[in-house]
Parts: C-alpha cells; sequence; structure tokens
C-alpha cells in the first residue's frame, strides 16, 4: 500500500517510520520538501528511490505530487485497524498513541463523531481541521462513512497520522456511552444556535452529519442541543469542513480563554440535564 503527496509521506516518517518500507520520489521533483523528505529518510533508515515520473504514477496513481511511500505488509492506513463493532475508547495517558510526541496539544475531553460522510475529499479536510483544532479522538460511523483511504490522509494533509480515529456500529450507542461518562453532545443543524451561544467547555462531544442528509433522527435526538452557523449572504449553507472548523475553532478559544465570551461566564448558557444537581446559587428559593 502506498501513500502519496508531501505532507502524508513527511508525517509517516515522523509519526512511524518502522512501518515505511521505502519512499519512491520523482526525478523531476527538486527543492527543499525533497530534501526535508530525504533528511528524515536518511535519519530513519528508510530506502529513498529516485524514480521515473511515470513509475511513480505507475506505483501511486497520477496525484502523487512527486512522492510516494510504501508501507510495509500488514502495515495499514491510520484509522483502519479498529473494526466495526470493536467499540470505541478515549485515549488514556500512557496508552499506545497517548504520548506527547503523537498527541501534541490533542484534548481528550473534546471528541468529534463523524456520521454518513461519503466524501473522501470531505473526509480528508474535516480530519485536518481535527488535528489543527487539538481535537482528542475522531468517532466514525462505519456504515455510510468514507474509508481511511490514501485520498483521504492526502487531503488531510498527513493529519490522520496523529489522530485517534475509531470507527464505530452505532452511532446513538457510542453517544449515549459518551453521555454517561459526563460529555455534552451537542449536533450540528441549521436551526441550531450560534457556536459562541453555546458552552463549549467541558467534556463535549461534536456531532458532524453527511454531505446530504445532515445527522442521523437518532443522532440528533440524543444531542443536548444543536449548533448551527448564521449565513449572511446569499448562499444557504457552508461546506461540512469549513463548518467544522467554525465550530471547532470557536470551542477552542473557549476552551483556551477559560470559558469567558465578553464578560461572565458561559456556564449559564448550558441547560441542566433532568436529575442534574445545579450549584447552590441557581437552585430556586
Amino acid at each position: 500500500m502506498f501513500l502519496y503527496g508531501y505532507h502524508p509521506v513527511r508525517e509517516a516518517l515522523r509519526h512511524r517510520p518502522h512501518q515505511v518500507a521505502r519512499v519512491l520520489v520523482s526525478t523531476v521533483r527538486q527543492g527543499r520538501r525533497r530534501q526535508e523528505i530525504a533528511d528524515l529518510c536518511g535519519r530513519h533508515g528508510v530506502p529513498f528511490e529516485s524514480v521515473p515520473e511515470r513509475a511513480l504514477a505507475a506505483f501511486a496513481g497520477p496525484a502523487h505530487n512527486g512522492m510516494a511511500a510504501e508501507l510495509r505488509p500488514g502495515g495499514r492506513l491510520v484509522g483502519e485497524g479498529r473494526q466495526a463493532g470493536e467499540g470505541w475508547r478515549v485515549a488514556e495517558p500512557g496508552s499506545p498513541g497517548s504520548g506527547p510526541e503523537s498527541q501534541g496539544a490533542a484534548d481528550p475531553d473534546l471528541v468529534v463523531l463523524l456520521e454518513d460522510v461519503q466524501d473522501p475529499r470531505n473526509l480528508g479536510a474535516v480530519l485536518r481541521v481535527c488535528e489543527g483544532a487539538g481535537v482528542g479522538q475522531v468517532l466514525i460511523r462505519d456504515r455510510g462513512s468514507a474509508p481511511i483511504t490514501p485520498a483521504v490522509a492526502k487531503t488531510a494533509a498527513g493529519a490522520s497520522e496523529w489522530l485517534p480515529i475509531e470507527r464505530i456500529t452505532n452511532s446513538a450507542m457510542t453517544l449515549e456511552s459518551l453521555k454517561k461518562a459526563g460529555f455534552w453532545a451537542y449536533g450540528t443543524d441549521p436551526a441550531g444556535q450560534p457556536p459562541w451561544q453555546i458552552d463549549l467547555t467541558g467534556k463535549v462531544v461534536l456531532c458532524f452529519g453527511g454531505e446530504e442528509k445532515g445527522l442521523r433522527d437518532r443522532t440528533r435526538n440524543l444531542c443536548d442541543g444543536t449548533i448551527g452557523l448564521p449565513m449572511r449572504g446569499r448562499l444557504d449553507s457552508l461546506n461540512l469542513a469549513t463548518a467544522a472548523a467554525a465550530i471547532l475553532y470557536e470551542a477552542l478559544r473557549q476552551r483556551s480563554t477559560g470559558g469567558r465570551q465578553g464578560v461572565g461566564s458561559l456556564e449559564s448558557l448550558r441547560p441542566a440535564r433532568p436529575g442534574t444537581r445545579l450549584p447552590p446559587d441557581d437552585r430556586s428559593s
């Protein structure tokens, strides 16, 4: 199996060089990026081969952007290994892939759930946003969603190498488990509240639906609230990755500033669930 494109090749060499059998670079590809890949290969003892453009296309397809990495037998694309039905887990300190190098500034209390995202480019773009915003885990509903392919990895610019990604069989059951673990769930909906009017601090799972129908009804009904982005122009919607970026970076802003927006805390914007004990100040006399 081949990964292709500068970013996926670079991140594979940084993250798991032991799984890279060799790197192929087009003879016409020159410059700083070629040298960076050559240096990474030299540092990790990975064979670095210069091949004609046509030969590279035969291995990796026409969208190789001048370089490709061949994975060793048994190697896989990150996010493929956990099969549907094996459930999800929140990455814990000390577990594989949870160290500082692999996690960066990832926030284990910020989870993204994706349902029915069928376009590989959309999935890759959302994964890139998730990694940039420090999402701690991405859960992808297995049935109806695009698999993690080299095309997804290329669009994600290597982000899929670093994100803890799990494929799940049942979004509703997973969401119920997350809520029992203390997470608040918010789904996307055009009629939802703007994200800056919702408390996105603490344990939060953000649910994004597919390109055509959005979230499934049962998933939406399990959410504690819905988030929408106001459209002030002539178009009535944004693409999935753009909407995810707007919402996730508002969550990052809140989580980086203690949940404050202007004056006062956002805590009052999160309604109590039935049976939730309220602080003394919030109880009616």
